[in-house]
């Protein structure tokens, strides 16, 4: 029994001396791995995106590269020898990101899968799952450029658009509540900035990303007569015929002044083209365009449409005549609408938002700056035009005319 207990005392202390061997190889190894991987960063490991769902990696980054390691790394890489591997790693691992150069800018530090490009108009609820809260998705987009004086106008012309379309308003006069007694327009978005025009607001909040759900988008004048005019059935026109920028026809007595162009045509369901007599020299010309009143966009048609608005001009004048470059075969797919057909009113509401100066009624400054940036626009298309050729470029659509 004696010599029993002795064997069992011997054997402790080899027991416990292996378990202090193991404890310490194991130190040493991690110490090891720490110091030869003091910055291993999880976005260089090409590693499924799943492992990590909720893991904020630059935050991870960002935390513990906090940890003071220079000390570390110079007395490890003084017993390699190798401080010059150092020196890369400790450079490449300053400042970490995902790169991917296909995301939009600005966009370059996140994964593609959780970049979106696009938005659109479309009302979200507050409760509910997101998938839950729209019943139907609008295919086309309709803007006014309104004030509150032309509200009856406005409400008549809303009944000849569909639940397909989302409704955009746009309020020169900062009334944008009091439009709450229409039914509609608790759907509606309403956009408020005072005194400015259809093309200021179509530059700051039509970019072609926000619209890119929608086929076709209307940008519209507030004082557009439309008894004979139905939204859904006029784009079964736009989309039969193949026009990418188009318009209803103009009833030829509705105004005081209508390009022979724009004025509708008994017996026809579309037209492209009219010609025009200069009578002084009598030139005959071709003319193919539609009025900035009341255009029709399709969606392809529009992203070019919009880099082409300037910041600066915000009346539009002379877009008319440069829409065709956004285009490709102007000749076919620019066109007015015939069979639906719109009435001019002339109300001159946007005039009055003008100033008065040296004695001139407001309206009359408004219409000066239009005449002004007419011609600036012209100057700057034929001065951006002229650089180009002179860099040695062609056109890549030299068919349109």
């Amino acid at each position: 029994m004696g010599t029993s207990i002795r064997s069992g005392n011997i054997k402790k202390p080899n027991e416990s001396m292996k378990l202090m061997i193991a404890t310490f190889a194991g130190i040493f190894f991690g110490f090891f791995l720490g110091v030869s991987f003091p910055k291993l960063s999880l976005t260089k490991v090409n590693l499924p995106l799943s492992l990590f769902p909720s893991v904020d990696l630059t935050y991870i980054e960002e935390k513990y590269s906090k940890i003071e390691t220079n000390s570390i790394w110079d007395a490890w890489a003084s017993f390699r020898g190798d401080t010059n591997m150092f020196n890369q790693l400790h450079k490449l691992n300053e400042k970490t990101k995902i790169w991917v150069p296909t995301n939009p800018r600005g966009a370059e530090r996140l994964p593609p899968r959780i970049v979106e490009t696009q938005s659109d108009f479309y009302l979200r609820r507050l409760w509910g799952l997101p998938h839950q809260d729209l019943s139907i998705k609008p295919k086309y987009l309709v803007t006014f450029t309104v004030g509150y004086d032309q509200r009856d106008n406005i409400d008549a012309a809303m009944k000849k658009f569909s639940e397909n379309f989302t409704i955009v308003l746009f309020h020169y006069d900062g009334r944008a509540s009091e439009w709450n007694k229409f039914e509609w327009s608790k759907k509606a978005i309403h956009i408020s900035a005072r005194k400015q025009t259809k093309w200021w607001y179509a530059k700051r909040f039509l970019h072609p990303d926000i619209v890119a759900p929608y086929d076709y988008v209307f940008l519209w004048d507030e004082d557009l007569g439309t008894e004979h005019f139905d939204a859904e059935e006029y784009l079964e026109m736009v989309r039969k015929h193949g026009l990418q920028i188009s318009q209803p026809g103009l009833d030829p007595s509705s105004s005081s002044f209508t390009w022979q162009m724009t004025r509708k045509r008994d017996g026809v369901e579309v037209h492209k083209m009219t010609e025009a007599r200069i009578y002084f020299c009598m030139i005959f010309k071709i003319l193919r365009f539609v009025e900035i009143m009341a255009p029709v966009f399709s969606k392809d048609a529009w992203r070019c449409v919009w880099h082409m608005i300037q910041n600066d001009l915000i009346h539009g004048w002379g877009l008319d005549f440069a829409l065709r470059k956004c285009v490709e075969s102007p000749h076919e797919k620019i066109g007015v609408v015939d069979s639906q057909w719109i009435v001019h009113k002339s109300i001159p509401s946007l005039g009055s938002q003008g100033k008065a100066e040296g004695g001139r009624s407001p309206w009359e400054g408004v219409r000066d700056r239009c005449s002004k940036e007419w011609a600036m626009f012209k100057e700057r298309m034929a001065n951006a035009e002229k650089d180009y050729f002179q860099r040695g470029h062609t056109p890549l659509n030299s068919t349109g005319t």
